[in-house]
């Protein structure tokens, strides 16, 4: 006998004009206690059936939960977003400051362009042996204790920093910048974090790539900035030195301000959850929460690791092309540190309007596979064209190669980060993020190394062809991840494992007078009877 009128779909929780298709009669299940199963959607759905279903119970509940999990969104979220993207892009112009002026760096503390080239690698040199307790410190104490140490560190950076502006002093530069490199650390891995705990589903990839955003302002305020604030005075250290410490102090005040900020914003995280992935992980036990088996269950996805790598080779290439960019800029155009640092100004701004664009787009369509590798291979045109281009006589043709490269290979960031995320659903956020990272880092380190190398022994050009062919096998890499929304599936009611109800007097359940299913599965009803 086959139920598809109006009276059934009511009683079954689904609407009228759900399409209703008769299941065989043999695929019904007597249990041995007298319950009868009936077939949902057959392979995929088992519901106990016994008696009617009253009417208040036409919605499908979590397993244990007499209602759906409660979520909620709070204003306070903004201020937790703003407040880090800030204090990340103080961090962020650190690192670049000395870089994009590398030639008035080495006349003041009167050292070598490798010198100075250090000051940036050591961000990456320091990131990768330290993200692992890092993370584990993010994982075990929270959000809040993270990123007090990030600020707090970045202002005792900032401040060491102005006890340096002296010729022979430039080993407390180095000591400075190493402080703010292990602020870094503590800074990377959170944009991905703050956005699952604080933002809603529609809204993630959106906040994460804000989070993202105020890291790569940082950047462009650091090509920007020191070249005005220090223009090159051959003649005349002294006057170097003064406009050196003006930048130093500047820094310190707003990173001490910041701090301040993150001590009265930051809160561990919402009262109620933004989203129903982050109310079922906040309904586990911490005890069942293993750091180790987290970095083996990552290191065990092949497509995690996939994208580790990919993910490693474009963020890198940008480290680099970003590192170098002032030496490459003067090779071809004499005199043009200003420029130069506008020039990076440019690659950067474009980034950031990519990175929102890729946001949005994410949180649109979560065509997470898809985006990763258009703007992959996007980003891989960009630099065969940039590389092709920067030796012409006109600088206004490099300042916009510079932007299509940086709108697509800075706007990748937050696309890798939130595709690492919904992949490796419920590993925590941080530990996923800072794994990139770290990839991130290694390759920088080499890439700085080898494209330094070859800009130096041969030309420009030779070191960016470099980079293009380790970004073509991104490109390949990128192209071989299968693509697995996790997240993106707890927070739509649908998971990849068969959904078994539970039936209505099982012991290990709380008795409810209809259906308990183990997923918020929304289903079109089959029913036979």
């Amino acid at each position: 006998m086959f139920a598809c009128d109006l009276q059934e779909h009511q009683q079954h929780g689904c609407t009228p004009d759900e399409n209703c298709t008769a299941t065989p009669e043999g695929m019904n299940v007597i249990a041995p206690n007298g319950n009868q199963y009936i077939n949902m959607t057959p392979g995929l759905v088992q519901v106990a059936f016994e008696g009617l279903i009253s009417p208040d119970e036409k919605q499908t509940m979590l397993p244990g939960q007499p209602k759906p999990l409660e979520t909620k969104l709070y204003m306070r979220r903004f201020a937790v977003l703003i407040v880090f993207s800030l204090y990340s892009l103080v961090n962020a112009f650190q690192w670049i400051q000395y870089s994009i002026i590398t030639n008035i760096f080495m006349d003041y503390y009167n050292v070598e362009s490798k010198s100075i080239d250090c000051l940036s690698a050591v961000y990456m040199i320091v990131y990768v042996p330290l993200i692992f307790p890092a993370t584990w410190l993010l994982d075990k104490k929270g959000l809040k204790i993270t990123a007090l140490l990030g600020a707090g560190l970045n202002c005792t950076g900032a401040w060491v920093k102005c006890a340096s502006v002296r010729p022979d002093l430039f080993g407390v530069t180095i000591f400075a910048q190493t402080i703010c490199s292990v602020a870094q650390v503590f800074i990377l891995g959170l944009p991905s974090r703050i956005a699952s705990v604080w933002f809603g589903p529609k809204e993630v990839s959106t906040a994460c790539a804000t989070a993202v955003l105020g890291n790569e302002l940082g950047i462009a305020i650091g090509f920007l900035l020191p070249p005005v604030l220090i223009p090159y005075t051959k003649n005349d250290i002294d006057l170097i030195g003064s406009n050196i410490s003006i930048m130093f102090y500047g820094t310190a005040a707003v990173s001490t301000l910041l701090l301040v900020l993150t001590v009265i914003v930051f809160k561990e995280k919402p009262p109620l959850p933004p989203s129903q992935a982050q109310a079922v992980l906040s309904e586990s036990s911490p005890e069942d929460y293993s750091y180790k088996q987290s970095i083996i269950n990552l290191f065990k996805n092949f497509s995690f690791l996939l994208l580790l790598v990919s993910y490693g080779i474009l963020t890198g290439s940008f480290y680099s092309v970003s590192t170098l960019l002032n030496q490459m800029i003067i090779e071809h155009y004499k005199d043009e540190e200003v420029n130069a640092g506008r020039i990076g100004l440019t690659l950067v701004v474009a980034g950031i309007v990519g990175s929102i664009i890729c946001g949005l787009w994410l949180d649109y369509t979560k065509t997470y596979k898809q985006t990763t590798l258009i703007v992959y291979i996007l980003s891989f045109i960009g630099m065969i064209i940039f590389t092709f281009t920067l030796n012409l006589v006109n600088i206004n043709t490099v300042f916009f190669t510079a932007g299509i490269l940086g709108f697509f290979m800075t706007g990748y960031l937050p696309v890798g980060f939130e595709f690492g995320v919904e992949m490796t659903y419920p590993e925590p956020e941080g530990t996923s993020s800072g794994l990139l990272n770290a990839s991130a880092q290694v390759f920088g380190i080499i890439f700085i190394f080898i494209q330094g190398k070859l800009t130096t022994d041969y030309n420009p050009c030779a070191g960016n062809i470099f980079l293009c062919a380790c970004i073509f096998v991104g490109v390949i890499l990128t192209a071989l991840i299968k693509s697995e929304l996790k997240r993106h599936n707890v927070n739509m009611g649908i998971t990849n494992k068969a959904v078994q109800a539970v039936p209505v007097e099982s012991p290990s359940e709380p008795p409810t007078n209809g259906i308990l299913l183990k997923s918020a599965l929304k289903v079109s009803l089959e029913t036979s009877i």
